[in-house]
């Protein structure tokens, strides 16, 4: 039993280093987009490393729960006796739902800044759209109008 609890506990240790992790990419992914020069491959690298990370925090997850679905009962049962380690646990527990937490806020704020992003880049691409119309639209005009530039010419030379 002491052996699980301490398994339990590098779980959670465990836990704690990959959500580490991945408050890493999070902090680079909004140092990059508030900065402006976001590159769509990196991007997509990120967003695949971090999919990774989250498939191992669900192993972690499923590990940890099978495991004190498995002690539960005997945790109850010995609570003296195991009274450090499950503070310890407990502990654990408390860091990881509050870097889960602040996790979520990271992706919540890292949402909005690739959305407004994204909101300019596609704003340029109109602009550039426009601009380019409106030069087309010039040409255009001008060629036409150089067909016709003899009628304006002055008679008298």
């Amino acid at each position: 039993m002491e052996n699980q609890l301490t398994l339990m506990i590098e779980s959670m240790d465990k836990k704690l280093a990959v959500m580490e992790e991945i408050q890493k990419y999070n902090e680079e992914q909004a140092s990059v987009f508030q900065e402006g020069r976001a590159d769509i491959a990196t991007f997509d690298r990120d967003v695949e490393l971090k999919d990774e990370l989250i498939e191992k925090l669900m192993l972690l997850d499923s590990g940890f729960e099978t495991m004190y679905e498995k002690l539960a009962e005997q945790l109850k049962n010995n609570k003296e006796q195991y009274a450090a380690q499950i503070r310890t646990l407990q502990e654990k527990i408390k860091q990881v739902t509050a870097m889960s937490v602040s996790i979520q806020a990271q992706e919540k704020r890292n949402k909005a800044l690739i959305e407004q992003y994204f909101a300019k880049e596609k704003e340029g691409i109109r602009k550039n759209r426009q601009s380019s119309k409106a030069a087309y639209d010039y040409y255009k005009s001008m060629s036409q109008s150089n067909m016709n530039s003899s009628s304006f010419m002055d008679s008298k030379q």
